[in-house]
């Protein structure tokens, strides 16, 4: 039965329980009161006319009582009658405009699941049906940006593959045809190809495990001094290669927190090599470490190219690409920031990027849970 049936039966059905309780109120209630109401009247009258007119006047009361009885049932048919025609019409209309939009939204999901990202519902109505509307566009918003990223994954990968294969391809049939000498330098660029391969395969594995929450965690009591300490430690040595100042801004007691150490020096070393990748040099990066009520907030902040309003919604989507020709020159894949984020809400913590615009620096926050 579809929806519009029920909604005129449920109103049929409150109709109908109406106008029975009204009929037994007819058949019982009302005539037993009316009864009531005339013998109080008769018992007013004095001895001497009582029993004269005792007799004429139960006569009359029972004419009276059948003559009422049919006359308020005939206008109880009159009245359900009139009403169920309303009812119909208006339930009609009702269940039209409730199930017109949600028709419009089953079709439009048939659009979706075929493949049409851009079907799109008009949301002219301010109640719960408009909100419905409202979410499936979001939907269809977040489905159509899905698989927009799912083909620029395809050409990312598509193209990362084409490269180094093709260039492993040219050394090989140079060796082959003698072209290229056998020597350890040309050995060592097949290498360097073949290496950029198993980064691409490691980091889609990363990704993947990541998004499946697979990803294997030993939380422990750790120093956050220590993990900041650790991993500046490990960049530092690029940062004075490009001429960037790494600086720190640490408590002097170092709080505790529950953490997968491994995986948090992975979150801090990510953040490091994106600000050192898009900083210039001669600027410099600053991380940050506060204590607030129950967690840690930690902040990776440089003054490079900063951010738009676009690319603070997004950055954290896998494989989006602030300036894809510098990723892809760099090595980078896009999914750092993704596995990141993957990592620090495993931790029941939060991350998230702000920047006032760009060539205005940018800074990374996430937060940890104290131990």
């Amino acid at each position: 039965m579809s929806l519009t049936w029920k909604l005129i039966l449920s109103h049929l059905i409150v109709i109908a329980v109406g106008l029975l309780v009204l009929g037994l109120s007819t058949a019982f209630v009302a005539p037993a009161n009316f009864s009531q109401r005339m013998n109080d009247m008769q018992g007013t009258k004095n001895d001497s006319t009582r029993g004269i007119v005792g007799s004429t006047l139960q006569a009359y009361i029972a004419v009276i009582n059948v003559t009422y009885r049919q006359s308020l049932n005939n206008a109880l048919l009159i009245t359900g009658f009139a009403a169920t025609v309303v009812a119909v019409a208006l339930s009609w209309y009702t269940s039209r405009r409730i199930v017109r939009p949600i028709r419009g939204v089953v079709k439009a999901s048939q659009y979706i699941a075929a493949g049409h990202y851009n079907e799109r519902l008009v949301a002219d109505q301010q109640d719960e049906i408009g909100e419905l509307t409202r979410s499936f566009n979001r939907m269809a918003v977040a489905l159509a940006d899905t698989e927009t990223m799912r083909q620029q994954l395809i050409g990312d990968v598509g193209h990362e593959l084409k490269t180094p294969l093709a260039s492993i391809k040219g050394y090989m049939e140079g060796l082959q045809d003698g072209v290229i000498p056998a020597t350890p330098e040309t050995f060592q660029l097949v290498h360097h190809e073949a290496d950029r391969l198993q980064r691409l395969v490691s980091d889609l594995q990363a990704l993947s495990r990541a998004e499946a929450h697979q990803v294997p965690m030993d939380f422990q009591p750790c120093n956050a001094v220590d993990l900041v300490n650790t991993a500046v430690a490990a960049l530092r040595p690029q940062y004075e290669e490009k001429e960037i100042t790494l600086e720190t801004d640490l408590p002097s007691d170092a709080p505790i927190v529950r953490a997968d150490r491994d995986r948090i020096r992975q979150v801090l070393v990510n953040l490091l090599g994106n600000a050192l990748q898009y900083t210039p040099s001669g600027e410099r990066v600053i991380i940050r470490l506060r204590l607030e009520d129950d967690k840690v907030h930690l902040c990776v902040q440089d003054t490079g190219t900063g951010l738009n309003i676009v690319d603070l919604e997004r950055v954290f989507q896998r494989f989006y690409r602030v300036d894809k020709s510098r990723s892809r020159a760099s090595g980078g894949s896009g999914i750092g920031l993704t596995i990141a984020r993957h990592i620090v809400e495993a931790h029941h913590g939060r991350i998230w990027a702000e920047s006032a615009g760009p060539n205005q620096g940018s800074t990374f926050h996430f937060t940890l849970p104290l131990a």
